[in-house]
């Protein structure tokens, strides 16, 4: 759909509901937003592996810091749906959760969020069945046609009643850009534990460089514009080309090897978004060594070639 987009040269703004799934990578988020993609929102629930698991989200920490990482880095707002007081979660996790918010925040990583108290529903996992959650169901049988909500009784969690306020006002502000100083105990009347989690611990999760060995069959897509070799220039032996990449909005001029600029600007022909045959990052890498009896390796991580990856070309 996003190629086709681009392919029928479509206008569109669009947002949508997602998972933080660890295929948002980098490129695809950049592939959404020139899609028209301009926000989504997913839930982040409880920033709490252990909770995670629980709830089956089939989500880490880690791959949802990486994907709203990748979403707001593109420029795409994120918005996220919180909740506390599921089965079993304690105050030391319902606190740390909040400190992971309050870093996603401050770094930029989501925009807005809402902190929804846990419900138990009558045909959900822990509605269906409350003892493997450490519940107990505090209503009578129900012999009507339906029901949502169920009456229930955390025995083995913390005290939720009482934290629902100072979370509230936390993210108020967070979303407003102020308070990521404060100490979280200062947006609670009642006394909470200390965090556990590190100051960095949302930055760390974000940093990632996937090998090029595992990017190998992914392929290659060139969102910019129009691609032409420029002025040639000679200088202490050096043989060199300026390429210049075209867009609607800017130029952007890199002087290179002339055998490189040569090399890239027939990979670039081949690899549009109105190209039909797959141009894989792997044959991309065959080609170069094939060509130039070299590694690939520093030629990929060249400035050159992050500049152009940086100007629209994407591995899908």
């Amino acid at each position: 759909m996003l190629l086709e987009i681009l392919r029928r040269r479509l206008t569109v703004v669009w947002w949508g509901n997602i998972r933080f799934e660890r295929a948002y990578t980098r490129d695809l988020c950049r592939l959404l937003k020139a899609s028209g993609c301009i926000a989504v929102s997913g839930g982040v629930e409880v920033a709490s592996d252990r909770v995670l698991g629980l709830i089956n989200k089939g989500v880490t920490l880690e791959q949802l810091t990486r994907s709203a990482n990748h979403f707001t880095g593109t420029g795409i707002m994120v918005h996220a749906y919180l909740m506390y007081g599921f089965p079993t979660e304690t105050t030391q996790e319902t606190v740390d959760s909040l400190e992971v918010v309050r870093q996603l925040f401050e770094l930029g990583y989501i925009h807005s969020g809402f902190w929804h108290r846990f419900a138990m529903t009558a045909h959900s996992p822990v509605g269906l069945c409350p003892e493997r959650f450490g519940t107990r169901v505090t209503e009578p049988p129900f012999g009507g046609f339906a029901r949502n909500d169920v009456a229930f009784e955390d025995l083995q969690g913390g005290d939720h009643d009482e934290l629902g306020d100072g979370l509230s006002r936390s993210l108020y502000n967070y979303m407003r850009g102020v308070g990521f100083d404060l100490p979280l105990q200062k947006w609670f009347d009642c006394k909470i534990p200390a965090t556990t989690i590190p100051p960095r611990f949302v930055a760390h999760m974000a940093e990632e460089q996937e090998p090029v060995e595992k990017l190998h069959s992914r392929r290659l897509y060139w969102l910019g514009g129009r691609v032409e070799l420029g002025p040639e220039s000679v200088k202490k032996g050096k043989y060199s080309i300026v390429l210049l990449l075209h867009t609607n909005s800017r130029e952007m001029a890199i002087k290179m090897r002339g055998d490189w600029a040569h090399f890239i600007h027939e990979s670039l022909m081949q690899v549009g978004v109105d190209a039909v045959n797959p141009y894989l990052l792997e044959d991309f890498s065959r080609n170069y060594e094939i060509l130039f009896n070299d590694d690939f390796l520093p030629f990929w991580y060249s400035k050159e070639m992050q500049a152009i990856r940086d100007h629209g070309l994407l591995l899908l």
